[in-house]
């Protein structure tokens, strides 16, 4: 057991190492050609503008910078929907509950901070419940789809491999495949960004670099973002599914194959004992 576990945490440590030098090797140099391009478009604007000093255009930054951090997007003008109407709170109280936590908006009062605290403390073990409860229902009706697949004669291993595959197959179209193609129509996006916004939202990783309904130059149905956050709703409890099917058959593999090992080893060892012949036994006379 302990060597079991000694395996998973080397094991986790090399995973979290390796995609630290993918990411690194993926976005430094990225990073610094935009980096280079922001601040030689910065020195255009103080050549076409040489009213404006340096310090003022870094405090208009700043200004930018902050407004950003308080959920007011720059662009546009005053007549920009609210972040905060009744759609998008709930879309908020969502992210909050489901522990999404985009990082685009956030409250800015004391009083909304201390009551976000103490709405997620209650929120969050509500939300677990209820994801429990929906994924038990899931699990019931996969069930009686595995009663009603299984056939006599059939193998139950067959039936259960049809089963896993009728339930990734589904979840898939209706959570990862049909929704990318619904935000890249509303929201311009490409399909690309919007299979990658539905899988980060879906997982609760919500960097918040995509959030859906944001955009001020486009016009947004008053449900959008609640029929939204629905969706997101049973597409978490679909996901933890199947992260904790894979999580399940990962743990299996690896500790079948680490107690395969173990007895290669240890038959290894009785076969070797037993090639060796027998020694003389010597007898000490009392």
């Amino acid at each position: 057991q302990i060597s079991w576990i000694s395996l998973l945490v080397l094991g986790y440590l090399f995973y979290l190492l390796l995609g630290a030098m993918v990411f690194q090797l993926l976005e430094k140099q990225a990073e610094t050609h935009f980096r280079d391009q922001f601040q030689l478009e910065k020195l255009k604007f103080l050549q076409n503008y040489t009213c404006l000093d340096r310090q003022a255009l870094e405090q208009f930054v700043q200004v930018l910078m902050e407004a950003w951090e308080k959920g007011v997007n720059p662009e546009g003008n005053s007549t920009n929907p609210s972040n905060w109407d009744f759609s998008n709170s709930f879309f908020f109280a969502g992210t909050v509950v489901t522990t999404i936590g985009y990082g685009n908006l956030s409250p800015s009062t004391v009083a909304g901070q201390i009551f976000c605290v103490f709405y997620a403390l209650f929120g969050v073990p509500l939300n677990l419940a209820f994801l429990n409860q929906l994924g038990k229902a899931l699990n019931a009706h996969l069930l009686t789809l595995e009663r009603w697949v299984q056939k006599p004669g059939r193998a139950q291993v067959q039936c259960q491999f049809t089963i896993l595959a009728i339930f990734l197959t589904t979840g898939t179209l209706l959570f990862l495949v049909f929704p990318p193609l619904v935000f890249s129509y509303v929201e311009g996006w490409s399909y690309g960004e919007g299979f990658y916004f539905t899988f980060i939202t879906l997982s609760t990783i919500g960097f918040g670099d995509y959030v859906v309904g944001t955009n001020p130059n486009k016009h947004y149905i008053p449900v959008y973002r609640s029929l939204a956050a629905i969706w997101i709703v049973f597409g978490l409890a679909w996901l933890a599914l199947v992260f904790n099917v894979g999580a399940d058959l990962m743990e299996r593999y690896l500790q079948l194959k680490w107690h395969k090992s173990d007895l290669s080893l240890a038959e290894g060892d009785t076969t070797k004992l037993e090639d060796e012949p027998e020694q003389p036994r010597i007898h000490i006379p009392s």
